[in-house]
């Protein structure tokens, strides 16, 4: 079951020999020269180098090999099992890649005359309004990077509307569950906001009476995931809209777990007032490595006013940028939003339609509640919260027990789950869940693929039990084995660069 290759490979700093070329620069023409001058003259000089930059010196056939040998070293969601929990890690279709790199696409610029580029502005448009009707919004911003960056949207928005209000002094607090993700309370820190905690009830929902306790007139709103993190639909949704506005707050809905309910239900429709969706989780683009992502951002109609500079808008001829907006926020990012990340989102939604969107959330539910069902009856694997009762998208299974009964932790089982040729799911989150192992399958994998995932849990935990040294060693079969990884994290030790890697090995 091992998928990745293992390959003692240096940095490319340590590959080559002098004098190696992969490549040859011909010689500016004499006539040329003649033309144009002495080039050093087009550099300041103090922008000049004084020496030749110290670069690897390879043949062509050398970056080629370490190149390929680095990407059979990685592991994708094209290489196999990918459950990582709340970050819904699904296959990214290669149609949609192939469009966002096509030359009417790559050569355009946002500088560019709007008359030359109306197909795109047509494409973000009705990108904007398909967005608007799955979630149930009335207008949706493209602007922000990624989910994070929406949230900080959402915050500024709350901000300028119980500003206009007149209310922004007296609402300070803003409430976030306890099992909210991470950048919930931290967005709401940076809108400038004090982050109120609320506590799950015995089923992992918000608690309402708790919720009722919080809310005052010092409440600007209410951060919220349905389904939450522990893949539980909020059955009483309506009821915790009623309260958040009644007491003059907003709804803000993170759209992490959005995949789970595509085409059933529309967080607007929930009575959330501000929804923003991962582009990158929900609709089949990339995710990972620091970006590309985008988060748009959908309001309801009391909230249009509020939404970042410029709007794309059209008269029904053509298309336009509209700066007109006395109460927007402003612009939170260059130019209109990621565009080659938005066309591939385009490209899903017009490729599957609306039966094909709700195709997706039916199958990542059933798959989420396949492994669930397999795994709850694993030795030393728990089902927290609400027990009997069917979860979305993912679900969070604890290894509390298997840690009490043979010392090896969450930490530890998802190191091994590496050496099967899979990769681990989230752990330790939610934080309401003691040594929690959150699996999201997605509607990527088939049948086969969760069995063999269950299967290798179940290998695990008898290794648990019966050679827990062997398990506690783990990743043995791994590109990279096991690390320090307190001494890996540590800024002291970090080595982002080749000459920040020469300096510290000299010393």
């Amino acid at each position: 079951m091992f998928r990745q290759a293992r390959w003692n490979e240096r940095m490319i700093f340590e590959l080559g020999r002098s004098g190696r070329r992969g490549c040859t620069i011909p010689k500016v023409k004499k006539e040329i020269q003649r033309v144009v001058g002495d080039t050093k003259a087009f550099l300041p000089e103090k922008l000049r180098r004084k020496t030749l930059p110290r670069l690897p010196e390879l043949s062509e056939v050398e970056v080629v090999r370490h190149y390929v040998r680095l990407s059979q070293m990685n592991f994708g969601v094209d290489s196999g099992f990918y459950p990582l929990g709340s970050c819904t890690m699904k296959y990214n279709p290669k149609i949609d890649e192939v469009l966002a790199k096509l030359p009417s696409i790559t050569l355009i610029h946002p500088y560019q005359d709007e008359r030359t580029v109306q197909g795109i502005l047509e494409i973000m448009y009705r990108l904007s309004r398909w967005l608007a009707e799955i979630t149930g919004t009335h207008e949706v911003s493209l602007q922000p990077a990624a989910g994070a960056h929406g949230e900080f949207l959402g915050t500024l928005i709350m901000r300028a509307y119980h500003k206009l209000n007149d209310e922004l002094g007296k609402r300070t607090e803003l409430i976030v569950p306890d099992s909210a993700h991470g950048t919930n309370p931290a967005s709401g820190a940076m809108g400038g906001f004090k982050v109120v905690v609320v506590p799950s009830d015995e089923d992992g929902c918000v608690d309402l009476e708790a919720l009722r306790a919080a809310v005052s007139e010092r409440t600007a709103g209410l951060m919220l995931t349905n389904p939450n993190t522990l893949g539980i639909f909020e059955k009483n949704i309506e009821e915790i809209a009623k309260i958040v506005h009644e007491a003059g707050g907003l709804l803000y809905y993170d759209g992490a777990n959005l995949n789970a309910i595509l085409g059933k239900v529309r967080p607007g429709d929930m009575g959330f007032d501000i929804v923003h969706m991962n582009i990158h989780k929900t609709f089949g683009t990339p995710h990972g490595g620091g970006g590309p992502g985008a988060g748009p951002i959908g309001v309801s109609e009391e909230l249009e006013k509020f939404l970042p500079v410029p709007r794309i808008v059209s008269d029904g001829k053509q298309y336009r940028l509209d700066y007109g907006k006395p109460h927007s926020v402003g612009r939170i990012r260059g130019f209109y939003g990621n565009v080659g990340v938005l066309l591939k989102a385009f490209a899903y939604i017009l490729s599957l339609g609306a039966e094909g969107l709700e195709e997706v959330a039916e199958v990542s539910v059933l798959n989420a509640n396949y492994v669930m069902k397999k795994l709850e009856k694993i030795r030393g694997f728990e089902l927290p919260y609400a027990q009997g009762r069917l979860r979305k998208h993912e679900c969070v299974i604890s290894a509390k027990k298997l840690y009490k009964e043979t010392g090896v932790r969450a930490f530890n089982v998802s190191k091994r789950i590496l050496d099967y040729g899979m990769h681990a799911p989230t752990i330790y989150f939610p934080l309401i869940v003691d040594e929690a192992l959150m699996i999201e399958p997605t509607e990527s994998f088939e049948k086969e693929e969760l069995d063999r995932f269950v299967e290798v849990m179940r290998k695990i935990s008898d290794e648990a039990y019966s050679t827990p040294d062997f398990v506690l060693e783990a990743p043995k079969n791994a590109a990279v084995t096991r690390l320090d990884e307190v001494k890996a994290s540590h800024p002291k030790n970090m080595a982002l660069s080749w000459k920040m890697y020469l300096k510290r090995s000299r010393r």
